[in-house]
């Protein structure tokens, strides 16, 4: 059978989808390769034929995932669109579908143990994120801790069983990173 032209190209956007949402559902690591290509209906031997290694998809979804939140997170904010994404992000809707929500909090620990060269992909695309938030928020040191509140936040929520404590966690993050950002720096 003749495959297009675009067929391997297709094939390994699809095989990054279905890893990027696996990986962000269950983790990176509890997948094999042969899972990871049996999610598209294909052998692990094709596998290969798209990444030389698993450490390469991961360096991909990576890449994918924090590029695809500085694109929803970071263009064009001024502080009330900032504020409106942090209510979206602070949400239950988040915490129970991790698999369509941002990569850190599930996969930042993983990140966190990968080689330096997927630390440092990661490192540019939440520093451009960081400094995107900074420039709205007129504050560098707030810009972080706001960051870091908002993927804790979430962390945390999803680590509780029960739903009223978790909504009590992204209430409460979303009132101080909305208090925090509504104030005018002096």
């Amino acid at each position: 059978m003749r495959y297009s032209a675009n067929h391997k190209l297709e094939t390994k956007e699809k095989l990054l989808q279905s890893s990027s949402v696996s990986a962000k559902k269950s983790g990176f690591s509890s997948v094999g390769v042969d899972g990871l290509m049996k999610a598209i209906g294909l052998s692990g031997g094709a596998f290969y034929n798209h990444f030389s290694s698993k450490d390469e998809l991961f360096a991909s979804i990576v890449e994918r995932e924090l590029r695809q939140s500085l694109e929803r997170l970071g263009a064009d904010q001024d502080r009330d669109k900032l504020e409106r994404c942090l209510k979206h992000y602070l949400s239950m809707s988040h915490v129970d579908h991790p698999e369509t929500g941002c990569a850190l909090p599930v996969l930042g620990a993983e990140i966190a143990r990968s080689d330096v060269v997927i630390r440092q992909q990661a490192e540019h695309w939440i520093c451009q994120l960081q400094e995107s938030w900074a420039q709205v928020l007129e504050s560098d040191s707030l810009a972080w801790a706001i960051l870091s509140q908002c993927i804790g936040a979430l962390v945390v929520a999803r680590m509780l069983v029960t739903p009223e404590l978790q909504r009590r966690v992204l209430k409460s993050s979303y009132d101080e990173t909305s208090r925090q950002i509504a104030s005018p720096r002096a």
